[in-house]
């Protein structure tokens, strides 16, 4: 039976790579930091790295290293069972606490990622009686978890508050009892940041509850680097923040929601993905304190990353770079063209940029681009280095 899948397998993934779509995986030897080396599928050797979510360089931080070691000794590997069974520590307790604290909210619930707090919060919380409103360019765990939901979904044009305004009248007068507006605080093709506080002011008028996935935020938006409820001080008109812990947070692995107390409750006995997911490793969430400890205590690491990301996006325009517009430190390099986005991706690397191509269906047909990710652990010159790459590149695929 699986000789007639394996061919249409094989001609899907011939049309792919004919398209340009194709999206290799390199392979790195090293920890993940401002350099990393390319063990396989790409230029080998050392490179510098312009496309992870280590926005604070946290990854390979030597205290969040030590954390972890210690928390091996003390908590062991892992805990090899669900929360509500015997896999809750000490250690979750108190990083749930911790965030909570930090983010401004009434408790927090921890998961194994992102996708899977995202996963369990429409499906717990609303019914085919309630409506969920959300931006187009919503991330795909947000969409994969209404799918989850059996509640009527309505989608708004990104950023565009006025047809948000539509949406909630529709929901409204399609009689929904309970109404869930949903954004990203920062859209990560884009960088574009999401305009909170009028989604709040919106969701006051018509008797909505406001939900945002801040996972490129949290860590370095805001004075505090509370996120984008910091940003546009609206932390306490938020109802359900969700995050991971993989990106600005020390890049390891596992998401929360952190919300009002009722939420969190309805969570903890009937959300899915963790009651039947095994609990984040105490490794992780004792490095994740570790983290916080840092963010809590200093300010350093979010200014370099705003002054790296200023340079980046200064020296690129004045290239002649078409960058979408904004200040955070997704800078994204429009290129158009799904192959010669791929093509310069390559030529990048062989002058020792890492970067990524993306294109359909990870952005829409005709808008492919090279996500530049800028990170705290760069230096001055590492950021000129990537500009210098780009214009010879760009150089190179026109000649």
């Amino acid at each position: 039976m699986f000789d007639s899948v394996r061919d249409d397998l094989r001609a899907t993934l011939d049309e792919i790579r004919a398209a340009g779509l194709h999206k290799p995986e390199r392979v790195i030897g090293t920890p993940q930091s401002a350099t990393v080396n390319v063990t396989a599928g790409g230029r080998p050797g050392e490179v510098l790295n312009f496309c992870a979510n280590n926005y604070l360089g946290l990854a390979d931080h030597p205290e969040v290293i030590a954390a972890a070691h210690e928390a091996l000794d003390r908590w062991g590997y892992g805990m090899a069972s669900v929360r509500f069974i015997c896999g809750t520590q000490e250690v979750h307790k108190e990083l749930e606490a911790r965030l909570s604290a930090f983010l401004g909210q009434e408790d927090t619930i921890l998961y194994s990622s992102c996708f899977d707090a995202n996963g369990g919060v429409f499906e717990t919380l609303l019914g085919p009686e309630d409506a969920v409103i959300s931006d187009a360019l919503n991330h795909a765990s947000i969409i994969d978890g209404i799918r989850l939901s059996k509640a009527r979904r309505f989608r708004y044009a990104n950023r565009d508050m006025a047809d948000l305004e539509r949406r909630l009248k529709e929901a409204a007068e399609d009689g929904a009892r309970r109404k869930l507006i949903v954004t990203d605080g920062v859209f990560s093709m884009d960088g574009y940041v999401a305009p909170l506080d009028e989604i709040c002011d919106l969701a006051d008028r018509h008797g909505a509850m406001v939900m945002v996935d801040d996972s490129h935020a949290v860590g370095f938006v805001g004075p505090g680097g509370r996120g984008t409820p910091e940003l546009h001080g609206v932390m306490d008109r938020v109802d359900i923040v969700t995050g991971t812990l993989g990106k600005a947070l020390g890049g390891a692995s596992g998401g929360y929601v952190a919300a009002r107390a009722e939420i969190v409750a309805l969570l903890r006995q009937r959300s899915r993905p963790y009651l039947f997911s095994n609990t984040l490793a105490p490794v992780i969430a004792a490095a994740s304190l570790k983290v916080l400890d840092l963010l809590e205590s200093a300010d350093d690491l979010r200014v370099r990353l705003r002054e790296n990301t200023g340079l980046f996006r200064r020296r690129m325009t004045e290239e002649g770079f078409d960058i979408l517009p904004g200040d955070h430190a997704i800078a994204p390099v429009m290129i158009g063209d799904a192959a010669r986005a791929g093509r310069m991706a390559e030529l990048l690397l062989e002058r020792g940029v890492y970067v990524i191509g993306f294109s359909y269906p990870v952005v829409p047909q005709g808008q492919a681009r090279i996500r530049v990710q800028l990170s705290a652990a760069h230096s001055t010159d590492d950021v000129n280095r990537a500009v210098d790459a780009f214009v010879a590149a760009r150089a190179e695929l026109d000649a």
